[in-house]
């Protein structure tokens, strides 16, 4: 990404993806490792879709 908005928007962007699912889906679990796991995929999405097409 050339501007650093775009950087910072797409990070939000994330964050606010994370704490969705992490709300909407996994509130109710007591599995800590689940979630953490499901936090991670949503990074790792995030982290190949910046380096495939954002880049």
């Amino acid at each position: 990404m050339k501007h650093p908005v775009w950087s910072v928007v797409y990070v939000l962007v994330m964050v606010a993806l994370i704490v969705g699912v992490d709300v909407a889906f996994l509130r109710d679990r007591d599995q800590t490792l689940l979630r953490l796991i499901v936090n991670i995929g949503i990074v790792v999405v995030f982290i190949a879709g910046y380096y495939f097409f954002l880049r």
